[in-house]
């Protein structure tokens, strides 16, 4: 999936080791996208796996319930 570029964007910085950094030029290469695109299209992926783990998506609810919890603390 491509990201949708025309909307806000962030921009980061991303420390890698010398040969993931090749192995990514590398990979991004030869599917003739730009590294950038490259990560991205592997972030994308790994979210819509994650959003898939029901072991995460339990994970996620229950830091959702104390963050709730915590910010209505906060908010009184």
């Amino acid at each position: 999936m491509k990201a949708d570029l025309s909307m806000p964007t962030k921009a980061m910085t991303l420390r890698l080791p010398e040969d993931l950094a090749a192995d990514l030029a590398a990979v991004a290469e030869a599917d003739e996208v730009s590294i950038a695109e490259a990560i991205r299209e592997a972030i994308d992926k790994h979210i819509a796996e994650r959003r898939a783990d029901e072991g995460f998506q339990e994970r996620l609810k229950e830091r959702l319930t104390r963050n709730r919890i915590a910010l209505e603390r906060l908010a009184e």
